[in-house]
């Protein structure tokens, strides 16, 4: 079960977290300000594909990619799983990410039972698969399973956004980020939401949110 952690299930909870966030931390109101993207999206093999393309990639590029795999017929998880490797190189996987995607679609992941886990669990169970690190998992928990009280402390458009919005003297790590994060529960896949909008406004540049 997940243990009574709140669910993202549309804008009205979107708008209770941004109202709780501006109470709790008023430095986030500039980031408030506006209609935050919901980003939700069905859970499965296809939503934890998606994240794997897009690590390290531009949105663009991810997008690019996915849509390769689609006209190619590689969404779909056996048929991913029965691909030979030339055949993902040419949907513009690198070689690292085709063992990643083969060592998913052959994993026996039971997408439903994620569904039971608290958000914990769901983290140390995606990160103990090949090339699944904590940003993947925290970004599949947010927006795949609505987790509320998930945040991705190690993702740079964060941490840029964070600096600019706090008024910080540097780019906070990782580490910096989750503690000051841990103001933000249990609202802090709406702060990153809230955070990844503001850094497109002051970047100009695409984020995940």
């Amino acid at each position: 079960m997940t243990q009574g952690e709140r669910i993202i299930l549309g804008p009205a909870c979107l708008a209770e977290g941004a109202a709780w966030l501006g109470r709790a931390d008023p430095r986030l109101l500039p980031a408030l300000d506006g209609d935050l993207p919901l980003r939700l999206r069905p859970d499965g093999f296809g939503a934890l594909l998606d994240a794997i393309i897009g690590q390290q990639v531009s949105v663009a590029s991810a997008r690019a990619i996915m849509a390769r795999l689609d006209e190619a017929g590689l969404t779909d998880r056996a048929a991913l799983a029965a691909a030979d490797e030339e055949r993902l190189r040419r949907c513009g996987l690198s070689r690292q990410k085709i063992r990643y995607t083969l060592a998913l679609a052959r994993s026996d992941l039971d997408f439903a039972r994620l569904r039971q886990m608290s958000s914990d669990q769901v983290i140390v169970t995606l990160t103990a698969q090949p090339g699944i690190g904590p940003w993947t998992a925290e970004i599949y928990a947010m927006f795949a399973l609505g987790r509320a009280d998930v945040f991705a402390p190690g993702d740079l458009a964060l941490q840029e956004a964070a600096r600019h919005l706090l008024d910080l003297p540097a780019r906070p790590n990782e580490r910096a980020l989750r503690q000051i994060s841990a103001a933000w529960s249990p609202w802090r896949a709406v702060a990153a939401r809230a955070l990844w909008a503001y850094y497109r406004r002051v970047t100009s540049r695409e984020g995940i949110g």
